[in-house]
């Protein structure tokens, strides 16, 4: 908009933003968003009603002295974030990834926190309009910034940097993620390096985990700060064990997360090195990692009728999902039953990276295999010991009536959409 100054200052004598009617606080600003299904200025009153202090539309027709009209409103959203992000001039982190990224926040948020006054994303807001909410919701009283930028095309991280600009950053690794909208493995690799490839035009710095030749090749010739086993700076963080927690050893230290997965190591040693690149205190870093507490259906262990569960049920990729069933094998290399859900935004690729799950769980040799989904289901059927089912209820009537044939040990993974956690009422 043309001017953004003057609704930067209704920003400022405001208590915030809000782009929900549900979720309206008094004297806040509504941006007025559209979506597939559905169009905020119709509800421009609704939030006025509710005790918003002004309505941002982009509908030309309305009147009101509470409603300032704009061009687009998604892009006022944007604009603001990044006038008032100009504002404040606090450091910003940016954390984006294929995987592990939300755990990754999280724990260098905890580890920060324990030094400085830092804000990160709430959720995961990470998107085209999340990171705007999230700019919105720092002040300048912060030490820091956390960012968490999500993608799944290209050109949406760097996007998100010109609003954000962020000073230092992260990418937690490169996977087979999001494939549909990136076009290939090739294409995550470009579209999330995009932090990197802006950094580097800033003059920023990278974070990044050495032990991934691919990301040395990335961030070694520019200014950067490695973490991970194979590190040059002064953080070098060893994987102990994962049985079923993840333990690291650590300027001499045993540091025992309540972490599970030989995956979580390399969101662990990210925090670790963070944290140690702005001068946390060790023994306040390795209180941070001890007490992180892991969220519900993100490598979640339940104990149900004398059997443990591994419910990481939140979201699933061809990496991700290899990392899990390998990292469950590890754990349990007995007595076990995988239930798996589709992976869904896998494009092209999909008949293929489901056949290539299922492959891998023949070579781990699991001992109950069950899998619902449609790109499961057809993939199964080139498999004897494999039971497939087009959808979680048809697993789930199944269960009902034969889960006498689950093992003492459970991992349940597949992507949101399945809604496999729907699974432990009949387990």
């Amino acid at each position: 908009m043309k001017d953004i100054s003057n609704l930067y200052s209704k920003f400022l004598a405001s208590s915030g933003v809000c782009t929900d009617t549900r979720k309206i606080e008094p004297n806040s600003i509504f941006f007025a968003l559209k979506g597939d299904n559905f169009d905020g200025n119709a509800y421009a009153d609704k939030a006025l009603e509710s005790g918003a202090l002004l309505a941002v539309i982009d509908d030309q027709d309305q009147k009101g002295e509470s409603k300032i009209v704009v061009d687009n409103v998604l892009e006022s959203l944007q604009e603001l974030a990044n006038y008032h992000r100009n504002q404040i001039e606090i450091p910003i982190i940016a954390i984006t990834g294929s995987n592990g990224k939300t755990t990754t926040k999280k724990l260098t948020l905890d580890v920060l926190s324990k030094e400085f006054k830092v804000k990160a994303t709430a959720g995961n807001l990470n998107n085209h309009i999340g990171v705007p909410l999230t700019l919105l919701s720092f002040t300048a009283e912060l030490d820091l910034g956390i960012v968490e930028m999500g993608a799944n095309h290209q050109k949406e991280i760097e996007a998100l940097c010109k609003i954000a600009q962020p000073n230092y950053g992260l990418i937690t690794n490169f996977g087979k993620a999001h494939l549909e909208g990136f076009g290939g493995i090739e294409g995550v690799i470009k579209g999330k390096s995009e932090l990197y490839d802006y950094l580097i035009e800033k003059d920023g710095l990278i974070f990044f985990n050495r032990d991934d030749e691919l990301q040395v090749e990335k961030a070694i010739q520019h200014k950067n700060y490695s973490i991970g086993e194979k590190s040059l700076s002064d953080c070098q963080v060893i994987f102990k064990e994962a049985k079923p927690f993840v333990s690291v050893e650590y300027s001499n230290e045993i540091i025992q997360s309540k972490l599970i997965g030989s995956y979580n190591f390399k969101n662990i040693s990210a925090a670790i090195g963070i944290g140690r690149y702005f001068g946390v205190d060790k023994e306040k870093i390795k209180g941070a990692i001890e007490d992180f507490e892991p969220e519900k259906m993100r490598s979640q262990i339940i104990t149900k009728n004398g059997k443990e569960i591994l419910l990481d049920a939140y979201n699933a990729n061809p990496t991700s999902m290899e990392a899990a069933l390998r990292s469950f094998k590890q754990m349990h290399p007995d007595n076990q039953t995988v239930i798996l859900g589709d992976m869904f935004e896998v494009g092209d690729e999909a008949s293929k990276e489901h056949a290539h799950i299922l492959d891998i769980c023949q070579q781990l040799k699991f001992e109950t295999i069950w899998v619902c989904g449609e790109q499961f289901q057809e993939a199964s059927s080139e498999f004897t010991n494999v039971a497939g089912f087009k959808t979680t209820k048809d697993l789930k009537d199944y269960l009902k009536e034969n889960n006498s044939q689950l093992t003492s040990y459970i991992l349940i993974k597949g992507s949101r959409g399945m809604q496999l956690e729907s699974i432990l009422d009949v387990l």
